[in-house]
């Protein structure tokens, strides 16, 4: 009898990710009490009868929240529902006091929307809802599988949770984080969330299947839960997509469970089943009435909403003439943006204030460990240094030993320039001996360049440059030694 070659599947396979990205905003109290809303405080000093779920507490709207929420929905081109409710979701975890949730169920604040991708690509939303966060275990030894006890601080418990849920319409991971970058610079421009991912304030779960190449039926998906940065994220779906090619192709089943991503390991590991809508038993809050927006206070939102950074980058490209990169730069965060315009607005040289801060002003940022948020550089200094390189004052290498000052410890570049002695020198007389001297000292380079090698006229230039410090016009250097060699 035979023995058959086992069949090798030829089939290509792709991801189909949805994204469940979880925002904490930045209000000044919780969702539903007056607990302060601040990271870092002492464990269990921010928490109340209301957040903790003692018997008797009843819970109010944070109106702030509402608004919050609604002003991304507008950007993001979402329906806001005119009636909308609160809902108790069921579950018993140690770190939601309650033994419920308060969430949205089939209710949400908004519904539909989109995100942009870089590559044009729309990416579908499918709804954004409101809800509160749950505590933070504390596992001791830092792994629950491995720790002898666990630690709960409350203090997170009912701070207001803002989540965004995509369609299944990310085919990457690669994609799956231009969506979390282009959604996190819209939530920055709101200045709704700080969304730091290591505090917790931006969190993302990420559902992944896959299916034959130009199938539309959609896998069973598995959640991946636990991914604490971008490239984590990356990772993990990475992992996770090829973890459940390589089952199918071995003929196993892909069951829906939920997935934690091990950052150290590099792999996902099953925690539980995946719990469907119905294992929460939803039913609307008792204790929360139904919420009601007016279609003025909607409008009043919108006018207060700034400038977008799709619509502003695209504006960069047409008013200032920066190409469509640059302008994705100088448009990645409002700060940034604010400061360009500022910049061009007082030295109206838009190209050449893209040029220094995607240059000298962005490396002598990353030299000292700053931000444009944190450093002492304001445009108006950076528009007069800029002026003072056009207009010859000023050296382009003096220029940028100002501009490391201006960052490290602001100031006024005409006041740096006169007291480092950084002007440049017009004086021909005082060029002419600098120029003596290095002709003197160069003597082969001479007589190189007299021999044909034109090069050797621009180390001249350079030597020149260096032992004037930079200071001498390098016009009038170029046209005196073209005039001393012949």
């Amino acid at each position: 009898m035979s023995q058959q070659t086992p069949v090798q599947d030829s089939t290509r396979y792709e991801a189909v990710i949805g994204l469940e990205v979880h925002v904490e905003l930045s209000t000044h109290s919780k969702m539903f009490c007056g607990c302060r809303n601040v990271f870092g405080a002492e464990p269990n000093t921010l928490v109340c009868p209301i957040c903790l779920g003692m018997p008797g507490s009843l819970p109010v709207i944070n109106r702030r929240a509402i608004e919050f929420l609604c002003k991304v929905g507008l950007a993001l081109g979402c329906t806001i529902a005119a009636h909308s409710k609160f809902d108790r979701k069921n579950y018993f975890y140690p770190d939601m006091p309650k033994n419920y949730q308060i969430s949205q169920y089939d209710m949400p604040l908004t519904t539909g929307g989109s995100v942009q991708l870089p590559s044009q690509k729309i990416v579908r939303l499918n709804r954004i809802h409101l809800e509160e966060d749950t505590g933070k275990n504390i596992h001791a030894g830092g792994h629950m599988a491995t720790s002898d006890y666990t630690l709960i601080d409350y203090n997170r418990a009912g701070v207001p949770l803002m989540e965004i849920v995509s369609e299944p319409e990310i085919a990457s991971p690669e994609e799956a984080e231009e969506y979390l970058v282009q959604l996190k610079t819209v939530l920055l421009y709101l200045g709704v969330s700080d969304v730091k991912m290591h505090e917790g304030s931006l969190r993302c779960d990420a559902n992944v299947s896959i299916r034959p190449v130009g199938s539309t039926t959609l896998g069973t998906k598995a959640e991946v839960k636990n991914m604490n940065s971008f490239r984590s994220v990356v990772r993990a779906l990475q992992y996770e997509s090829q973890r459940q090619e390589e089952a199918v192709r071995k003929g196993e089943r892909i069951v829906q469970e939920t997935r934690n991503w091990d950052e150290t390991r590099g792999l996902t590991y099953s925690t539980r089943s995946k719990e469907q809508a119905h294992d929460y038993r939803y039913f609307p809050d008792p204790d929360l009435v139904p919420l009601t927006i007016e279609q003025g206070m909607i409008e009043r939102w919108r006018s207060e909403m700034p400038e977008m950074p799709l619509t502003k980058r695209q504006r960069f490209v047409s008013a200032y003439g920066l190409a469509d990169y640059e302008a994705g730069l100088l448009t990645s965060d409002r700060v940034t943006a604010d400061f360009y315009e500022a910049a061009t607005a007082e030295s109206k040289e838009p190209k050449l204030v893209a040029n220094w801060m995607l240059g000298d002003v962005r490396k002598f940022l990353e030299k000292h460990g700053l931000t444009l948020a944190t450093s002492l550089i304001r445009p108006q200094p950076l528009a007069a240094l800029i002026k003072s390189v056009t207009s010859g004052n000023i050296s382009g290498k003096a220029a940028k030993e100002v501009c490391d000052i201006l960052v490290a410890e602001g100031g006024d570049p005409q006041n740096i320039i006169e007291k480092r002695g950084l002007a440049q020198v017009s004086d021909e007389a005082a060029i002419k001996q600098v120029v003596d001297e290095v002709l003197a000292q160069n003597q082969d380079t001479v007589a190189s360049y007299k021999a044909g090698k034109v090069k050797a006229l621009e180390f001249l230039v350079g030597q020149v440059m260096k032992a004037s410090r930079g200071k001498a016009k390098i016009e009038v250097v170029r046209a005196m030694l073209l005039e001393r060699l012949g």
